[in-house]
Formats: structure tokens, C-alpha cells, sequence
């Protein structure tokens, strides 16, 4: 036991230091996270272009009920092809 206290801290720290450069190495690991990390943000921005377009574009406004919401103006023939 008194082995423990004497090297106990040591051992922790180098098993720390072994699994940190594991995970810094590994591609499932830290470098993945951060490179997932970095698309998440991207997509953040990317949505908040797209909101901000509808928001502001009468046009886009248009286009996305059209599209997503399947309006039509009166007097207006839909032709569905597939």
C-alpha cells in the first residue's frame, strides 16, 4: 500500500497523458469532434443565411410555399410529373 501513495499519482498521470494522446490521435477521437464541431457551426451560419433570406425575399417566400407548402395562386393548373 505504500507503494500507492508513493507512485499512485505518477501512474495516474501517465495513463492520463497515454489516453490524451490516444484521443488526439485517433480519428474517432478529438480531431473528429473537432471536425464535426466545425460543420455544426457551419450549418448554424448556413441556416441563419437561409432564415434571414426568407425573412427579407418576397421571391424566396414564394418559392418555399410553393414548394414545401404545395400553394398555388387562383386560376393556377398544377401538373404533378414524376
Amino acid at each position: 500500500m505504500d507503494w500507492m501513495r508513493r507512485y499512485g499519482w505518477r501512474l495516474a498521470a501517465a495513463v492520463s497523458l497515454v489516453l490524451a494522446v490516444i484521443s488526439a490521435l485517433e480519428p474517432r477521437g478529438f480531431r473528429r469532434h473537432a471536425r464535426l464541431r466545425g460543420q455544426a457551426d457551419a450549418l448554424v451560419q448556413r441556416n441563419a443565411q437561409l432564415l434571414e433570406g426568407l425573412r427579407s425575399d418576397p421571391a424566396a417566400q414564394e418559392r418555399a410555399a410553393r414548394e414545401e407548402l404545395g400553394f398555388v395562386k387562383p386560376g393556377e393548373i398544377v401538373i404533378h410529373l414524376e
